[in-house]
């Protein structure tokens, strides 16, 4: 997804809504900017907390796997 956005006199802009209805943004959330070595802005929503995580990789018909078993 690609979206333009205009760069105030202040330095501030606004995320298109497209992008931001796509994240599940919403006012007060936190992002964090990254200059990658080409130039390329990476930003990242920091607003998800790990509950927010819960199930997010869960496909049916697979077990769950321990905390334990993860870091082998």
């Amino acid at each position: 997804m690609t979206a333009d956005a205009t760069l105030t006199s202040k330095g501030q802009t606004t995320i298109p809504k497209e992008i931001r209805d796509s994240l599940n943004m919403k006012a007060g959330d936190r992002m964090t900017f990254t200059l990658m070595p080409d130039a390329t802005v990476v930003m990242r929503v920091k607003s998800k907390s790990i509950t927010d995580l819960a199930g997010a990789l869960y496909k049916k018909g697979r077990k769950a796997i321990p905390v334990e078993q993860l870091s082998r």
